[in-house]
C-alpha cells in the first residue's frame, strides 16, 4: 500500500532539513466553533498539495502545549504534509496562546487554571470535534480523501497528556470513570509527556492503552509551571506503565522542554535544529513501520541521529511488555545516570 496513490517513496524519505523551498503543502485555518458546548475550536490544516480525492491520505490530528495555539510546532505541520501526511492543528481555547495576555501579576493563576482536570477534558473533546469535521462532508474532496485506517493523534506536553487521554487513559471521580477514548486513532505521537498529576497508579490510568505509541523526550526536558514540576523521568515513567509491546522511545541528549516547540534558541541553536528535524522525521518512520510494516526507515533513523540521541528507539518484544523488560531497556534511574555523562 502506497503512502498516495502515485508516490512511490515511503514516508521518511526526506532531506536532512527540513523542507522551506517550494511548497508542497497548503495550509488553511478553520474558525470552528462546537455548539454543544459553545465552544470556539479553531484548527489550522497543512494538506499535501499533490493529494487528490482519489487518493489516500494518512492524518495527523496535534494538540498543542499550554499557552500555544494553531500556529505552533508548524515545522511539524510543513514536515509532514510535505511527505503527503496532512496535519491538523487544533487550538485549545481554554489553555492557549491567551494564557499570556491580561495582567502578569494574574498569569499564575491563569496557568493554573489552564491545567486543571476541567480543561484537560475540554481538550480531549476538541479533538474529538476537530475530527468529526475534518472527515464530515463540509470538508468536500479533502474529507473524501483522509484515509480513515491511518489517523494518527499527536501532542507535546499538555498536548501528549490531551493524546493520552484520546487513545485510552482513564481516570475514577466519586467512583465514575472519566474515559475519552476515540477509536478512530489507530497510532499516537507523545511527545514531552506529562505525568497525571494527583494520580499514584499510572500503571492503572494507562492499562487501557493498545494502539502503537512512540515517546519522545529529551535529558534536560524539564516543566516548570507553578504548581506542576515534571523531569524526564515522568516521561519514562509514562512509557513504561504502557503495557502494549507495541511502544518506542527515543531520547534526545540535552535539549529542553520547549526545543519542540517553534522557539529556534531554546536548547542551544544547533541542538533545536537538529532535533527539530530528526523529530519529524522519527514521526515519519513510525508511520512507516505501523501503516507499512517496514521497519527499514526507522533503523535508518538510528544510524542518522546517534550522535544526539542517549536512548535509540528500539521496540519492545512481547516479553519485555510483560515485566522482563531490564535486560532490554534501561530504567529510569538507568537511564537519568546515562545522561549525566552526556552533559
Amino acid at each position: 500500500m502506497l503512502l498516495l496513490a502515485g508516490l512511490a517513496v515511503p514516508y521518511s524519505a526526506v532531506s536532512a532539513q527540513l523542507i522551506e523551498s517550494e511548497p508542497t503543502y497548503s495550509v488553511t485555518d478553520f474558525d470552528w466553533v462546537d455548539q454543544d458546548r459553545s465552544r470556539p475550536v479553531p484548527a489550522r490544516l497543512y494538506w499535501p498539495t499533490a493529494a487528490t480525492p482519489e487518493m489516500s491520505v494518512p492524518l495527523v490530528v496535534f494538540s498543542h502545549g499550554i499557552g500555544g495555539s494553531r500556529e505552533g510546532y508548524s515545522y511539524l505541520g510543513k514536515h509532514w504534509s510535505a511527505q503527503g501526511v496532512a496535519s491538523l492543528h487544533v487550538q485549545h481555547v481554554g489553555s492557549d496562546e491567551e494564557l499570556w495576555r491580561g495582567n502578569p501579576f494574574r498569569m499564575v493563576d491563569r496557568l493554573q487554571a489552564a491545567a486543571r482536570e476541567t480543561e484537560a477534558i475540554e481538550r480531549a473533546a476538541d479533538v474529538r470535534f476537530a475530527l468529526d469535521q475534518m472527515l464530515s462532508d463540509e470538508m468536500g474532496s479533502r474529507g473524501v480523501a483522509v484515509n480513515r485506517q491511518r489517523l494518527v493523534i499527536a501532542g507535546h506536553s499538555y498536548g501528549a497528556n490531551t493524546t493520552l487521554l484520546t487513545i485510552g487513559a482513564q481516570v475514577v471521580r466519586e467512583g465514575q470513570t472519566i474515559d475519552y477514548l476515540d477509536s478512530r486513532f489507530s497510532a499516537a505521537v507523545l511527545i514531552s509527556a506529562p505525568p497525571f498529576y494527583g494520580e499514584s497508579d499510572v500503571a492503572t490510568v494507562l492499562n487501557n492503552v493498545s494502539i502503537p505509541t512512540i515517546h519522545v523526550t529529551a535529558t534536560d526536558d524539564v516543566i516548570q509551571i507553578p504548581g506542576y514540576h515534571s523531569g524526564i523521568e515522568d516521561r519514562i515513567d509514562i512509557f513504561d506503565a504502557i503495557t502494549s509491546p507495541n511502544k518506542f522511545l527515543a531520547v534526545f541528549r540535552g535539549g529542553s522542554h520547549s526545543i519542540f516547540t517553534d522557539r529556534t534558541l531554546t536548547g542551544g541553536r544547533a541542538l533545536n535544529a537538529k532535533v527539530k528535524v530528526a523529530t519529524a522525521d522519527l514521526a515519519l518512520a513510525f508511520f512507516d513501520l505501523v501503516f507499512e510494516g517496514d521497519g527499514e526507515a526507522l533503523a535508518e533513523w538510528q544510524i542518522t541521529w546517534q550522535s544526539i540521541l542517549a536512548r535509540a528507539p528500539e521496540p519492545m518484544s512481547h516479553d519485555a511488555a510483560q515485566g522482563d523488560s531490564h535486560d532490554s531497556h534501561w530504567t529510569s534511574d538507568e537511564l537519568l545516570t546515562a545522561s549525566m555523562n552526556f552533559m
